[in-house]
């Protein structure tokens, strides 16, 4: 089978705004979250979130929005953009830089996108709430493109002139890793020789407080205790927002071009629950699936994984769904894998989550450091036998697993390894 590797990230993100940025946020442990103003209210039970610095978008104007001076876009472009769109497009820079990508590179039939967004709760609610108050003739013509779910993938291909294969998916928590998965599919299969895959949220009050309805925030009003994943006093998880941008490449192109390369996405697998809409397998039976199908087609035995960038989101359920699951697939107790979750540091990014943590775990091959799980005070009985680190490790991993969950008990495994 044709292999495929990363050869570059682009990231906006709690943590940082760039690759060194966040490299060293997760080996120092470094989080993102903070007391968030507009939570600051009585009738909010909610007081923490992990928004991205040096991008200002609460306004529903785009042309107020203002972010760091080494980006431009068109206010043309901007009008048609939701604030993650603008996060994608400065990630998205930063990844066809890193990548040593030439205009010629990115604009071919043989390179494609896939994106990943929820959408723009906040444009699409401004939106309706004009039309029914002042008339839809009223409304910005490019109103519905910045807001609804494919908006990532509307503007990131028109503007970066793609032409090859292009879609936007939408399966919650787990759409970026099925990105990750599909965007794989087609440059093993010879359909696309490169391929750009994005995850992009808002991270804003519209995108993140709609889940406290569903108890899945945490109430903490401390950062540091707010986002805890298999920590026994977890209560929810933290929201935030930002950009990941990933290229992928076959073999024969990373040659072609000389590129380095951050490691080798090796493969992929997934399975559903078919259980709940909103909460996991009590025993995470679609996960197992997943990763057993994930290790199968890449060939990889259990026993040779090193790390694991687990989906833990620090609510109670899902949590002990994901360490029921690992045990039920590393069940050597004595060889278990390193685990931690890195939405301890970033917060939870929903459709972000999979692209983000799949560029973290690139970051660990290439840099040959396993991150922490931080803010374990006391870990959930639950979860003893795992090999939870609670500490950056600097043993390098060769092979390296991320998972993703989404609504409706959709999960994707990811096997990435080293690329020497």
């Amino acid at each position: 089978m044709p292999r495929v590797f990363i050869t570059g990230l682009g990231l906006i993100t709690s943590i940082g705004n760039d690759v060194p940025t966040v490299t060293a946020s997760l080996r120092e442990l470094r989080h993102g979250i903070q007391v968030y103003p507009p939570f600051q209210k009585d009738n909010i039970p909610v007081k923490v979130a992990a928004p991205v610095r040096e991008f200002v978008t609460d306004s529903n104007d785009p042309e107020d929005w203002t972010y760091p001076s080494q980006y431009r876009i068109k206010r043309e472009i901007l009008r048609g953009m939701a604030p993650h769109g603008v996060y994608a497009w400065c990630a998205m820079q930063q990844a066809i830089a890193d990548a040593g990508l030439a205009e010629e590179d990115v604009s071919n039939a043989d390179t494609g996108l896939y994106a990943a967004s929820g959408g723009s709760p906040q444009l699409m609610g401004y939106m309706l709430n004009r039309m029914h108050n002042v008339g839809v003739m009223r409304c910005s013509p490019l109103g519905i493109v910045a807001a609804i779910s494919g908006t990532l993938n509307f503007n990131l291909v028109a503007h970066f002139k793609i032409k090859g294969a292009s879609c936007g998916f939408s399966s919650a928590c787990a759409s970026s890793s099925h990105a990750m998965g599909y965007a794989f599919d087609d440059l093993v299969l010879g359909r696309q020789k490169r391929m750009f895959v994005i995850g992009a949220e808002d991270g804003n009050v519209d995108s993140i407080l709609p889940f406290a309805g569903m108890r899945a925030l945490s109430l903490q009003s401390d950062p540091a205790l707010a986002s805890r994943p298999f920590d026994a006093s977890r209560d929810g998880f933290v929201g935030t927002g930002g950009a990941a941008v990933l290229v992928l490449e076959t073999e024969d192109e990373v040659q072609r071009r000389g590129a380095k390369v951050y490691g080798e996405f090796a493969g992929w697998g997934q399975a559903s629950d078919g259980h709940n809409v909103a909460i996991s397998h009590p025993d995470g039976d679609g996960l197992v699936a997943a990763m057993r199908n994930a290790l199968r087609v890449t060939g990889t035995p259990a026993e040779s994984v090193d790390y694991i960038n687990a989906h833990a989101t620090s609510t109670p359920i899902g949590d002990i769904s994901e360490a029921r699951a690992l045990k039920s697939i590393f069940t050597d107790a004595s060889s278990r894998p390193a685990v931690s979750s890195t939405k301890a540091l970033t917060g939870h990014g929903l459709s972000l989550a999979g692209a983000m943590e799949s560029a973290f775990c690139a970051i660990a091959l290439r840099d040959g450091f396993m991150p922490g799980s931080a803010h374990i005070a006391q870990l959930d009985p639950e979860c003893e036998g795992l090999n939870i680190i609670r500490t950056t490790q600097t043993q390098p991993p060769a092979v390296v697993l991320n998972n993703s969950s989404g609504f409706g008990g959709a999960n994707v495994s990811l096997v990435l390894k080293s690329a020497e």
